[in-house]
């Protein structure tokens, strides 16, 4: 093929002559049809026989306020739509959630895993050529809400429109258990805190029962001396008293008895006494100065000192000691220490609690089904899609096509200089010898005849 060309003579100075140099390409148009051919025929084999790679990608959404309702009322975890966007977005770029759904359905996988590699690797090798998440560019102001879209490309025989709705209900699920989670920790740590609280209050009231109790016993004692000490005085001061009046008893008998009064008397009638007393006539004396007390007379003071002479107590004669062994006898038992002793349920009296127990009764009550808990909207799900992405077929060929026929044209133009090379490389050896023979005359000796 390359014996038979001849290339037109190329001019031998420094500028191109463009026209000799498409002569000398054109005469090779056989070769330039025969590389473009050989090319676009591997490019129909790569189109048609090279396995073909599929995309698919779903979109999703901020999920509406009324989907979080449920969540946002309980006052406890606020998550407005937007931050669950995110919330989700971080799930599906996270390697432990890909890795775990990975693991999980391992037979989705099959045409990843490659002898010799690990779980992990084969897992690496689809995390980083096989899935994208995309996000919106904050620079275009385009898009009307915010959206995250994940795109995956596949090779024909993987089920891709499984894998990644399997994968986004995945993320889901696995950010909805652990925002349950972090809701039931935060409900303990909150019970925690108000039963930290109750406990409080029932030593403060435990501390103000006990001091309440010293303060009642404290009073009661105190109160107890006060009257027996009150009581002793009585009754020593009943004793004086009874001792004095023997005193005057004594005086008053010796008196008596020196005047010869044995009856009670008065000081007139015992001026009287000789006057037999006219019939028929009543005596009646008024004075308002006290009578002696010995004008009692004998026998009724005697009989009046027999009697406090035998007398073991004076307490009746006082009516202040029968009120002081009243109170003593109150004073037995405080009933208001015994009906603070005998509360049961004594959370019933604890002091600024009805909030913290409404609080406590709210959030044990709470229940937050998290399986219906919308965290986002889930705008465009992955379908089947209907052609491959790669290869295609229309431009593989026409590229196949372009290429050849730009590698024709190259080689075609490296046959056309080396040949031109090859020309001129020739015609410069004769004169080259001829320049040479010429110097050897010149220089030969000349013979003399």
């Amino acid at each position: 093929m390359s014996s038979s060309f001849n290339a037109p003579p190329v001019p031998p100075s420094d500028e191109i002559d463009l026209v000799a140099l498409f002569q000398a390409v054109w005469q090779q148009k056989v070769l330039i049809v025969i590389v473009t051919a050989l090319i676009g025929a591997m490019a129909a084999v790569y189109a048609f026989f090279a396995t073909p790679e599929y995309q698919v990608s779903s979109v999703l959404r901020p999920a509406a306020i009324n989907e979080l309702d449920a969540l946002n009322r309980s006052q406890i975890y606020v998550l407005p739509p937007g931050e669950a966007l995110i919330r989700i977005g971080a799930a599906l770029e996270s390697y432990d959630t890909r890795l775990s759904f990975f693991r999980t359905h391992q037979n989705l996988f099959k045409a990843f895993e490659r002898p010799g590699r690990t779980l992990e690797q084969s897992f690496e090798e689809f995390n980083r050529n096989s899935i994208n998440l995309v996000l919106p560019d904050p620079k275009k102001a385009d898009s009307l809400s915010a959206y995250i879209k994940l795109e995956m490309s596949y090779p024909k025989g993987i089920d891709g429109v499984s894998i990644l709705n399997g994968f986004i209900e995945f993320a889901i699920d696995t950010e909805r258990q652990q925002i349950g989670a972090d809701l039931n920790v935060i409900v303990k740590n909150r019970l925690n805190e108000i039963e930290g609280k109750l406990k409080a209050a029932r030593s403060s009231y435990e501390i103000d029962k006990e001091a309440k109790i010293a303060t009642l016993n404290e009073a009661d004692v105190l109160r107890r001396a006060q009257l027996q000490d009150e009581l002793k005085a009585l009754r020593a001061q009943l004793k004086i008293i009874r001792g004095d009046r023997l005193v005057l008893l004594n005086e008053a008998i010796g008196i008596a008895k020196s005047l010869g009064i044995k009856k009670p008397s008065t000081p007139s009638s015992l001026g009287d006494e000789n006057r037999a007393g006219t019939p028929g006539m009543m005596r009646t004396e008024i004075n308002n100065q006290q009578i002696p007390l010995y004008f009692m007379g004998v026998d009724a003071l005697e009989a009046e000192r027999n009697a406090l002479q035998r007398r073991t107590s004076d307490d009746f004669t006082e009516g202040r000691i029968a009120q002081i062994a009243k109170e003593l006898q109150l004073l037995r038992a405080n009933r208001q220490i015994e009906v603070l002793n005998r509360r049961e349920n004594e959370d019933l009296f604890l002091i600024n609690v009805e909030p913290l127990r409404a609080e406590e009764a709210r959030l044990r009550k709470l229940n937050i089904d998290m399986s219906r808990l919308k965290l986002v909207t889930i705008d465009k799900q992955a379908l089947e899609p209907l052609s491959p992405i790669k290869p295609k077929k229309a431009l593989v060929l026409a590229m196949g096509l372009v290429l050849g026929g730009i590698l024709g044209v190259l080689i075609a133009l490296v046959r056309t200089l080396l040949a031109s090379r090859k020309r001129m490389a020739s015609r410069q050896v004769p004169v080259l010898g001829s320049e040479l023979l010429g110097e050897g005359k010149a220089q030969a000796p000349t013979r003399v005849c």
